[in-house]
C-alpha cells in the first residue's frame, strides 16, 4: 500500500514539475514574443506642414534658342574665327567666304549699301535748321510779292480809292511847296564856284525835292488815270505767278518742319536694308547670344548655299517639353511652380515653372495628351539638352496642418484611427478626421493628435493576439495587462 502511495506521489511530483515547467515556457515565450513585436515597432513624429498636389511628367531638356546655320551663296571659306563651346554674342561673325570667291551679286552689293546709306544720310541732312530758316524767309518774301501784286491788280480792277486820291493830290502840293524852296536856295547859290560847299548842298536839296515832286505827280496821275488792256494783262499774270510762288514756299516749309515723310525714310532704309543682306551672305554670324555647340566648316572648304556650317544653343535658359493628359491639362496654367529632378544629377532636385500650356492635344492611339512647356529657373552646368527629366508640376498647396502618414491611418468601426506611443501607456488609438490628402500624407482636421506626437507606422504588425481577441500592450504590465479599443485591424480610408 505504501509502496503504491509512494508511486502516485512521486507521479503527482513529477506532473507538478511539468506543469510548472510549462507555465514557465509560457510566461518567457509571451516575453519574449513582447520583445520581438516591440523591436518591430515602426514610428514617426507627428508633423505641422503643407499638402502639395503635383500633376507628374516626363520630358526632355532643350535650349530655349537653338539653330543651325547654313551659307547663303557659294565660295570658298576664308577663316573660322569660334572653335566648338565658344560663347558668342549676337552678331559676332563665325566664319567668312574669300572675297575673290563671291559671286558679282555680292561683290556689288558693296557700293550699293555706300550709295543707299549716303543717300539715307542725305535725306535727313535736308531738313537740318539753316535750309528751315531759309525756307521761312522764302515764304515771308513770296508773301509780300503775292500782297504787292495783289494790291496793284485791285487798284487796276476797282479803281483808287478816294482816299488814295486825296492823299496824293495832297502829296503833290506838298511837293511842290517844298521843290519851291529848294529851288530858290539852290538860286542863291548857284552862281558861286563849283566846290563851294553851300552850293553843292544846295544842288543836291533841289534834285531831291524834285524827284519826290515827280514821283508824287505819277502817282496822282496813275491813281486818277484808267488801266489799259496790256496792263491788267501783266497785273493778273503776276498775281498768278506770285501766289503760286507763295504755294510752293509754303509746302517746302511744311515738308522741311514735319521732316521727312515715312514713305521716304522706309524706301531709303529699304534700299540700305536689301544691301545689307546681299553683302552679309560673304559671312556667318551669330544670330543671338548662345554657345557654339557644332563646327562644320573649315578653312578652304568649297561650300555652296543652304550648306550647314554651325550649330548655336542658348544654354543661358533651358526648357523642358513634357506632355500631359486630358484628364489633367485643365490643372495646369503658366507660372505654376514645378519640381525638377534627373535620372543623371541624383544628388539634387531643381525647380522651374510653367512657361506655355498647348492649347490643342496631340491623339496617339486614343490617348489624347496636351504639350507642356517648363523653364528651368536656374540653369546649372550639370543639366544639359537632351537629358530627361522627371518634373512635378505643382497643381495646389494647402494651409498648414497636421499630417499624417496615411499608411498609420486605420478604419475601426467606420472611424479614422492612428495610434501613438505615449510613455507609461504604450500604444494609444486617437479618432481623427482627416481633410486633402496625397500620395504619402493626409490633413488631420480633427482629433486629439498634436505636432512631436510619436505615431505608430504599423500598429496590427506591433500586437499579439492571444486567446481570440486578447491583445497585448506594448509597455508597463506585460502581456495581457490591457487592450487598445477597437483592435488594431483595418486599413487605409
Amino acid at each position: 500500500m505504501s509502496k503504491n502511495r509512494k508511486r502516485i506521489l512521486i507521479g503527482a511530483g513529477v506532473l507538478v514539475v511539468l506543469v510548472g515547467a510549462y507555465f514557465v515556457y509560457q510566461f518567457f515565450s509571451a516575453r519574449n514574443t513582447v520583445a520581438t513585436a516591440a523591436a518591430s515597432v515602426q514610428t514617426e513624429v507627428v508633423e505641422v506642414g503643407v499638402l502639395t498636389s503635383t500633376v507628374d511628367a516626363t520630358g526632355t531638356v532643350r535650349a530655349s534658342q537653338s539653330a543651325t546655320l547654313s551659307w547663303n551663296t557659294s565660295g570658298i571659306v576664308e577663316s573660322v574665327m569660334v572653335e566648338g563651346g565658344a560663347v558668342v554674342s549676337d552678331g559676332d561673325i563665325l566664319a567668312t567666304l574669300e572675297e575673290l570667291s563671291l559671286s558679282q551679286s555680292v561683290i556689288q552689293a558693296a557700293k550699293d549699301l555706300y550709295d543707299a546709306e549716303q543717300a539715307l544720310e542725305d535725306l535727313y541732312d535736308s531738313y537740318n535748321p539753316l535750309a528751315l530758316s531759309e525756307a521761312e524767309k522764302a515764304v515771308a518774301d513770296a508773301q509780300d510779292a503775292y500782297e504787292d501784286a495783289q494790291r496793284y491788280y485791285n487798284s487796276l480792277t476797282n479803281g483808287a480809292l478816294q482816299t488814295d486820291i486825296d492823299q496824293a493830290e495832297a502829296d503833290v502840293v506838298i511837293m511842290g511847296d517844298a521843290l519851291a524852296e529848294a529851288e530858290e536856295e539852290w538860286e542863291k547859290w548857284a552862281s558861286r564856284p563849283e566846290d563851294n560847299v553851300n552850293r553843292a548842298y544846295a544842288q543836291q536839296e533841289y534834285a531831291q525835292a524834285q524827284q519826290a515832286y515827280d514821283d508824287a505827280v505819277r502817282t496822282y496821275n496813275w491813281l486818277t488815270s484808267s488801266a489799259t488792256d496790256t496792263e491788267m494783262a501783266l497785273a493778273e499774270a503776276d498775281l498768278a505767278l506770285t501766289e503760286q510762288q507763295l504755294a510752293d514756299a509754303q509746302n517746302d516749309l511744311e515738308d522741311l518742319t514735319s521732316g521727312p515723310t515715312g514713305d521716304e525714310v522706309r524706301a531709303a532704309e529699304a534700299q540700305v536694308a536689301a544691301a545689307k543682306a546681299t553683302l552679309k551672305q560673304a559671312w556667318i554670324e551669330a544670330p543671338f547670344d548662345g554657345i557654339i555647340t557644332e563646327i562644320i566648316p573649315q578653312s578652304g572648304d568649297v561650300v555652296t548655299s543652304s550648306t550647314e556650317a554651325f550649330r548655336i544653343d542658348d544654354l543661358s535658359s533651358l526648357l523642358i517639353d513634357v506632355q500631359v493628359n486630358e484628364i489633367d491639362i485643365n490643372l495646369i496654367e503658366v507660372g505654376q511652380e514645378v519640381v525638377i529632378s534627373f535620372d543623371a544629377i541624383r544628388t539634387q532636385d531643381f525647380s522651374g515653372r510653367v512657361i506655355e500650356v498647348g492649347v490643342i492635344g496631340d491623339d496617339t492611339s486614343g490617348v489624347v495628351e496636351f504639350d507642356v512647356t517648363i523653364e528651368i529657373n536656374e540653369a546649372d552646368t550639370e543639366i544639359k539638352p537632351g537629358m530627361t527629366a522627371e518634373v512635378g508640376i505643382i497643381v495646389s498647396q494647402s494651409e498648414e496642418f497636421v499630417l499624417v502618414p496615411n499608411e498609420a491611418v486605420r478604419s475601426e468601426d467606420g472611424q479614422q484611427v492612428v495610434y501613438i506611443l505615449r510613455p507609461g501607456e504604450g500604444m494609444v488609438p486617437v479618432d481623427i478626421t482627416l481633410g486633402v490628402s496625397s500620395d504619402t500624407h493626409s490633413q488631420v482636421v480633427a482629433g486629439e493628435l498634436q505636432e512631436g506626437d510619436r505615431i505608430v507606422l504599423n500598429p496590427a504588425d506591433a500586437t499579439m493576439a492571444e486567446e481570440g481577441d486578447t491583445v497585448l500592450r506594448l509597455g508597463p504590465g506585460g502581456p495581457g495587462s490591457g487592450r487598445p479599443n477597437g483592435g488594431g485591424g483595418g486599413g487605409q480610408p
